[in-house]
């Protein structure tokens, strides 16, 4: 029974991946993506080619997007997903932008990496349990502490909040940024690869 089952699976399996979008094929359509979808304020392509590595480095299994948006940087981060046997939680507000990352997850072949709700994301993230290796906030800006606040304790040890437009929109959350400098639970850093910057705060 189980060589007729396995003779059955076997065949489907190698199919599947021999039709699953490649990297090149990915990268190209991050660059599709980024030329034909504006206004999506999306990380730059070597932050997201740095959030891509920092889940492998990590060796993430539980991932965690506070803002969709297109998707962009969803895939980025699983990419790096794929290859730890992990899965990305992602959250969007807007329905319009969800329902083309959807699109964009499927195109890139990922989405069986990806699982995307749609919904206000202060109202999603405390019905979550932990852990998380990673999370990675990029969405309303003024809202950053209170998703800090809400998803620290949810972070492992070891683990990593990350967040984009630091550098471009410091005055939207200063509340945010001496949290993340002052909290003793915290060691941070600025990753400055494109003009929006990066936070990436370790948690102790």
């Amino acid at each position: 029974m189980l060589a007729v089952l396995l003779a059955v699976l076997l065949p489907l399996v190698a199919a599947a991946q021999k039709t699953r979008p490649g990297r090149k094929e990915i990268l190209d359509h991050l660059s599709h993506m980024r030329a034909t979808e504006k206004g999506m304020m999306n990380v730059a392509s070597k932050e997201g080619e740095y959030l891509s590595e920092l889940v492998k480095k990590l060796k993430a299994h539980r991932a965690l997007e506070i803002g969709t948006s297109n998707g962009y940087s969803g895939v980025w981060l699983a990419m790096g997903l794929r290859e730890t046997g992990g899965k990305l939680l992602t959250l969007d507000i807007d329905e319009g932008r969800r329902s083309l990352a959807l699109k964009n997850f499927k195109a890139t072949g990922l989405d069986d990496v990806i699982e995307s709700r749609l919904g206000d994301a202060l109202k999603i993230i405390p019905t979550l349990e932990g852990p998380f290796d990673l999370v990675f906030i990029d969405a309303w800006k003024p809202d950053y502490k209170k998703y800090l606040d809400m998803t620290l304790p949810l972070v492992r040890s070891g683990g990593v909040i990350a967040a984009h437009n630091v550098e471009s929109h410091p005055q939207d959350m200063q509340d945010f940024l001496l949290a993340i400098r002052t909290n003793p639970q915290l060691r941070t850093e600025i990753v400055k690869l494109g003009p929006g910057g990066l936070s990436i705060s370790y948690k102790k």
